[in-house]
């Protein structure tokens, strides 16, 4: 199956909270309104509308500009004067692989880590908005966590931020954990991922308990975590074309999806999905019990499911593109009324769009183009734009003229998407555009928005 999938390559190389504006009762501050990814912790309030910027996580590439990995914040809202430019850039010193980054629950700190160096670097983005600081970096992460290493998904709990690592410092293969910390960066908890050795209470349901972490995500209503698998350090710091062409390499993938309980961080059940799981994303209306993943090595569009007896199952339930030709899926993003999937695709650089009204069989019914490689896509809450980026790991992009590196806005009508601005990452000589997550001018900013409209509500409505 490698041979067949890889050979390719090688040649080519919530409803939880809805709030259309809020008014905070202490200090009688107002926010504006605003929008956020519909991928980001169902613990933090969504705020519906138009976003006023996008945290870029970038990085540093050697002899273009400072070379150093750096938060690039970009002006997005379209009624601003600065409306499509880069505003503001803020180096962190050095390259990490700077890779994912996560808004804690209050929405005042946005950490971003570094899968090389294990560094997490934690950004104040409420003080001023526009102008994000960086307020303290965690470089204890592999001490602290008993040997975790590479931190990758920052995702907000009530008062905590769990971080899931991708390998070990032992062997730097895929064995690892997820690391539980406090909003303030004070060490918690260490919970290492299932294996035949360990199941740690968990239920093997198939062939595999291999150990190996990647994303996170969470469905409160059924006290459910998910986690997906990918690859160890020595992997994702090798060079794309020399992994492929080592079959020893090419073994160590995961292929596991781990139901956890969300309260007791205690594993439940091991999923088999062959194929290397990456992002996770779970529904969020209140009767859909389910979240999606997609396969890298696979080209598949997987389900993970409560059935009718209250058990988490998986299923693959579509095809992306042609899978002989080697699609690399890789980032996807879930419309916040559950109807819909964007699926980006490394190596033809596409986005595809699949409406979900069958969630056992999603239906591609829309693919664009981006550029000669994409990675990551982040869509408003209100499902009016996406954005793009480009870069997927330092040493897996692609090279010469095919190593476009941008981010990119557009518009999407339900039929099309309409490109409103693309920024050249390479012109600039800021790096590799990888992450995006959004900002405003926040519930707690003291800096008042002069674009936006700003409106009292009488009340919030939580699920």
């Amino acid at each position: 199956m490698k041979r067949n999938i890889f050979g390719p390559i090688c040649k080519n190389i919530a409803k939880t909270f809805t709030i259309s504006t809020l008014l905070l009762g202490v200090g009688g501050i107002v926010s504006t309104t605003q929008a956020d990814e519909t991928c980001m912790s169902p613990y933090m309030a969504k705020i519906v509308g138009q976003e006023d910027f996008v945290y870029i996580w970038t990085l540093g590439v050697e002899g273009l500009g400072d070379g150093q990995d750096k938060l690039v914040t970009v002006d997005v809202n379209p009624n601003s004067p600065k409306y499509g430019k880069v505003i503001e850039t803020l180096s962190v010193g050095g390259r990490n692989e700077a890779h994912h980054s996560g808004l804690t629950d209050d929405r005042k700190y946005l950490w971003a880590g570094g899968l090389d160096t294990n560094k997490i670097f934690v950004f104040d983005v409420h003080t001023d908005p526009a102008k994000p600081t960086l307020n303290k970096v965690i470089t204890d992460f592999v001490s602290a966590s008993g040997g975790v290493v590479g931190p990758h998904t920052t995702y907000a709990l009530p008062g905590r931020m769990m971080v899931t690592g991708l390998s070990n410092n032992a062997d730097h293969g895929g064995r690892t954990a997820m690391v539980e910390y406090t909003n303030e960066g004070k060490y918690v908890a260490t919970h290492w991922m299932p294996t035949d050795e360990n199941l740690n209470g968990a239920k093997k349901s198939g062939k595999y308990a291999d150990g190996y972490g990647y994303d996170l995500r969470a469905l409160p209503r059924r006290n459910v975590m998910v986690t997906s698998s990918f690859t160890g350090w020595s992997n994702y710091m090798m060079d794309l074309g020399k992994m492929v062409k080592d079959p020893e390499a090419m073994k160590r993938f995961g292929n596991t999806v781990v139901i956890w309980d969300l309260h007791t961080r205690k594993p439940k059940k091991v999923l088999d999905v062959p194929g290397a799981p990456l992002e996770v994303r779970c529904a969020w209306q209140p009767n859909h019990n389910w979240c999606l993943t997609t396969t890298a090595l696979t080209s598949k569009i997987w389900l993970i499911y409560e059935d009718d007896k209250g058990e988490w199952q998986a299923k693959d339930v579509a095809d992306i593109g042609d899978a002989s030709k080697i699609p690399l899926p890789v980032d996807i993003s879930l419309t916040s009324d559950d109807s819909g999937l964007w699926v980006n695709t490394f190596m033809d650089g596409k986005t595809r769009y699949f409406d979900l009204s069958n969630i056992n069989a999603p239906k591609q019914t829309y693919e664009k183009q981006i550029d000669k490689q994409v990675n990551m896509a982040s869509s408003s809450w209100d499902g009016k734009r996406v954005y793009y980026t480009s870069s997927l790991l330092a040493n897996w992009d692609k090279k010469g003229d095919d190593n476009s590196q941008y981010f990119k806005s557009y518009v999407w009508n339900g039929k099309e998407l309409d490109e409103k601005f693309s920024i050249d990452f390479n012109a600039l000589k800021l790096g590799r555009a990888h992450q995006m997550r959004f900002g405003a001018y926040s519930l707690y900013s003291k800096k008042k928005p002069e674009m936006s409209e700003v409106k009292k509500v009488a009340s919030i409505t939580k699920q």
